[in-house]
C-alpha cells in the first residue's frame, strides 16, 4: 500500500481538479446576489469533507452565510484539534485588471489565477487532500480532529463570535490550527505567533445645524474641516509617534530573539517601495519597516470628508466634518484603556464651539501564543522536515476576527501557519496560487498532523 506522502504525488492531477471546482463557485459573501453561491460553497464543502471520511459533518446556519462543521474524533488519548478556513472569498472588481475570468480558474507558468485560490479556498483544499491521503493509507489520523469553514471572514466574522460562544462545547480542543496566512518566501516557511488588535472610531465634528454661505459667514461661522485637521496633527507628531497620553502603556518590548526572526525575511525597504509603489516608509524611528508594522501600535486616519465634493464649485462653510480612525494594538496593550486614553484626549483637544462625537466602530484584543509554545515547537518541526529548513517566526500587523474569537471563547493555544506565497495577490486582480507551494503544503500538512499528534492534550482531560 502507498505511503500518504506517495498517495499525495499519485493524485496531483485529481487536487487540482477538486480545487478547481471549489474555485468556480463565486462565494462572495459581501454581496446578496451571490448568496445562493455561497451556500452552494458550503455544501461542495461538506461533500469533500463526506468524501474523504470525516463525520458528523453539518451545514450550520448563522443569521448570516453558514459554517461548515465536521470532525474525527476517535481516541481520547490523543489530542483534539480544531482546524479553521474560510470558503468565502472577495469580490473581483476591478474585473478588466483580471488577466482570465476570476472564477474560471487557469494555470500558467506554475500558477493558478483564480479568486481564491490563495484565500482562503486553495489551502482548505490543501488540508482536505492530506486528511484523505491519511485516511486512505492508514485508516485514521495521528489526532482527533474538529474542522470548521467559515463564509464570512471577508465581511469581518460578522456572526463568527456569537457562534464560537454558542458552541463552545462542540469547539471545545486541546489546540487551533489556522491555515490563512502567508509563507515568508518560496521554500521558506513562516509560523505567525502574533496579532495585533484592532480599534475603529469614527470621529464627527459638528459646527452648524447646516452648511452655511462662505460669503456671508467666512470668517464669522467655524470650519468644522479645518477643526478636524487641527484635532488630526495632534494625534501623532511628524516622526509618528502618537500623542494620546497613555496610548503605549502596556506595549511589551521587542525581544533579541523576534528581531534575529524578522531580519531573516527577505524583503527591505527597498523592496516596500518597490512592490507597493511608496516614495517612502514613514513611522517610528528607531524601530525597521518589521517591527513598525508587526510589533508597534498605531494611529491612522483612514478616511476623512466633508463640504462639498461635487463637480465645479459651492461656496460653504460645512456644518460637519468626519474621519475614520484605526488603531492596531501590540501584546499588552489594553483596547479599552486605549479606547478611553483617544477619547480623553481628543475632549481635551476640542475646539471651543465644536460638538465632537467619537463612535467606536471594532474592537478586538490583541492576540499573541508564546514562541515556546510546544504547540508551535511541533508546527516548526514539521515545517522543518517538510521544507527543510527552519520556518521563520512571524508577526501579522492585521487581525483576523475568527482567531481572536476562538482565543476569547475556547482559551486555546493556536497554530498559524500558511502554504502560500506572499506574492499571492490576495484581494487583487489575477489573485494566484503557486502550483509547487500547494503540492508542498499538501505534505507539509501530513508532517503537522504527525507532530502535533505527539503533543500531550493540555484540556479536555
Amino acid at each position: 500500500m502507498a505511503t500518504p506522502d506517495q498517495h499525495l504525488d499519485e493524485t496531483r492531477a485529481q487536487g487540482i481538479a477538486e480545487l478547481e471546482a471549489f474555485l468556480r463557485i463565486p462565494s462572495i459573501s459581501s454581496q446578496p446576489d451571490q448568496a445562493d453561491n455561497v451556500r452552494r460553497a458550503a455544501a461542495y464543502l461538506a461533500e469533500q469533507y463526506e468524501r474523504i471520511g470525516l463525520e458528523n459533518i453539518e451545514v450550520m446556519p448563522t443569521p448570516g452565510h453558514p459554517v461548515v462543521y465536521a470532525d474525527w474524533v476517535r481516541d481520547p488519548e490523543r489530542p483534539t484539534v480544531l482546524l479553521y478556513g474560510h470558503y468565502d472569498v472577495q469580490p473581483v472588481d476591478p474585473i478588466d485588471l483580471w488577466s482570465s475570468p476570476p472564477f474560471e480558474p487557469v494555470q500558467r507558468d506554475g500558477q493558478l489565477f483564480a479568486r481564491g485560490a490563495s484565500d482562503d479556498k486553495g489551502q482548505i483544499a490543501i488540508h482536505w487532500q492530506a486528511i484523505d491521503a491519511l485516511m486512505r493509507t492508514t485508516g485514521e489520523l495521528p489526532v482527533n480532529l474538529k474542522v470548521i469553514a467559515e463564509g464570512e471572514e471577508e465581511i469581518g466574522s460578522q456572526h463568527f463570535d456569537e457562534f464560537v460562544a454558542a458552541h463552545t462545547e462542540r469547539l471545545a480542543a486541546d489546540y487551533t490550527v489556522v491555515s490563512d496566512t502567508a509563507m515568508s518566501g518560496k521554500g521558506l516557511p513562516a509560523i505567525t505567533y502574533a496579532l495585533r488588535g484592532l480599534l475603529y472610531f469614527e470621529l464627527r465634528v459638528e459646527t452648524a445645524s447646516t452648511d452655511l454661505h462662505s460669503g456671508e459667514f467666512g470668517g464669522i461661522a467655524p470650519n468644522p474641516i479645518q477643526l478636524l485637521s487641527e484635532l488630526l496633527v495632534r494625534l501623532k507628531d511628524p516622526s509618528g509617534h502618537i500623542l494620546v497620553p497613555g496610548f503605549y502603556d502596556g506595549v511589551r518590548p521587542i525581544s533579541d530573539e523576534e528581531r534575529r526572526q524578522f531580519e531573516r525575511l527577505p524583503v527591505d525597504q527597498a523592496d516596500y517601495q518597490r512592490m507597493y509603489g511608496l516614495s517612502g516608509l514613514a513611522g517610528e524611528p528607531g524601530f525597521t519597516p518589521r517591527e513598525r508594522a508587526w510589533a508597534r501600535p498605531t494611529l491612522d486616519a483612514n478616511g476623512v470628508w466633508g463640504g462639498y465634493q461635487g463637480p465645479g464649485q459651492k461656496t460653504i462653510i460645512p456644518a460637519w466634518a468626519a474621519a475614520k480612525l484605526s488603531c492596531r494594538l501590540v501584546p499588552d496593550q489594553d483596547a479599552n484603556a486605549v479606547s478611553r486614553a483617544l477619547r480623553d484626549h481628543i475632549e481635551s483637544a476640542r475646539p471651543r464651539g465644536a460638538r465632537i462625537t467619537l463612535t467606536q466602530l471594532d474592537h478586538a484584543e490583541p492576540w499573541i501564543t508564546p514562541t515556546d509554545h510546544p504547540l508551535l515547537r511541533a508546527g516548526a518541526a514539521a515545517l522543518t522536515k517538510a521544507y527543510g529548513v527552519e520556518p521563520v517566526l512571524t508577526r501579522s500587523g492585521g487581525s483576523i476576527g475568527a482567531v481572536h474569537s476562538m482565543s476569547r471563547h475556547l482559551h486555546t493555544p493556536c497554530l498559524l501557519v500558511g502554504f502560500v506565497q506572499p506574492d499571492c495577490f490576495m484581494h487583487a486582480p489575477d489573485e494566484r496560487l503557486d502550483l509547487d507551494s500547494f503540492f508542498a503544503g499538501r505534505k507539509a500538512a501530513l508532517h503537522l498532523w504527525e507532530e502535533v499528534g505527539q503533543l500531550p492534550r493540555s484540556k479536555l482531560q
